[in-house]
């Protein structure tokens, strides 16, 4: 049996590589699918590749309070009840040393990565109160250690983790799991980015040589563990954070 039958799920950053894995995934495995980002070509393109009867899609800023809320009230109109929720949306950011980085570039990135979870959890975790739900958050192995040259973003994904523990105590007694996913370097356009710009400023050799497994994730990989913290498999995890980095932090 499908693991997300007749389950509602909520995917933001959809558009992106982890977010359109997850949400691949999620409707092959039985789930409705709400996707939600800020770039309209992506999520249509997306849900064009997705059964029509299980996708459908909203353009929306995360960072935006009014946004969040609409969109968690669309997933309940049209899907019917809301039951999983990926705050996956994120950006990296201005890369440089923090003397170099403008206020307004840690900002942005604080926007993006923190202020949406917490605008998230906010509207999401009354909608999931009747019934109990599962909310998974993105992070980031930059989120367990420094990043020279991406403070703002380790700072964020750091941000993240006491979010996601916080709202899994609040959420324990209505049977709101929340738990986060920590990826190390996978194949996305926000990895691709970040090689570029270390490349052009002069790094040596294969940064895939440095994780033990020797390469980087699939977005496909990282979608397997959002699959299982979403599915009945995980109902007795809350509130803890998962590592899908091929040993890096071993």
């Amino acid at each position: 049996m499908p693991r997300l039958k007749d389950k509602v799920a909520i995917i933001t950053g959809a558009a992106g590589g982890m977010g359109s894995a997850a949400a691949r995934l999620f409707t092959r495995e039985g789930a409705k699918v709400l996707l939600v980002d800020r770039e309209e070509e992506g999520l249509v393109k997306l849900a064009n590749l997705l059964p029509p009867e299980q996708a459908s899609y909203f353009v929306a800023d995360v960072t935006d309070e009014a946004a969040t809320k609409a969109f968690v009230a669309a997933a309940l109109k049209r899907l019917g009840g809301l039951d999983i929720a990926l705050l996956n949306a994120g950006i990296e950011g201005e890369i440089g040393r923090i003397d170099e980085v403008p206020v307004a570039a840690f900002d942005r990135v604080m926007a993006v990565n923190v202020r949406s979870v917490w605008l998230g959890l906010a509207s999401l975790m009354p909608a999931m109160r009747p019934a109990g739900g599962s909310i998974v958050i993105t992070s980031s192995g930059a989120g367990l250690r420094g990043s020279a040259g991406l403070a703002a973003y380790s700072a964020s994904k750091h941000a993240v983790l006491g979010l996601m523990k916080s709202a899994a105590l609040e959420g324990a007694k209505d049977k709101i799991r929340v738990n986060a996913i920590n990826p190390a370097q996978t194949r996305t356009r926000m990895m691709e980015a970040i090689d570029a710009h270390l490349n052009a400023a002069g790094r040596t050799g294969d940064p895939a040589a440095r994780i033990p497994l020797g390469r980087y994730a699939e977005p496909s990989e990282v979608a397997s563990m959002m699959l299982f913290l979403a599915s009945d498999e995980s109902n007795y995890c809350t509130g803890a954070a998962y590592q899908v980095d091929g040993g890096s932090m071993s």
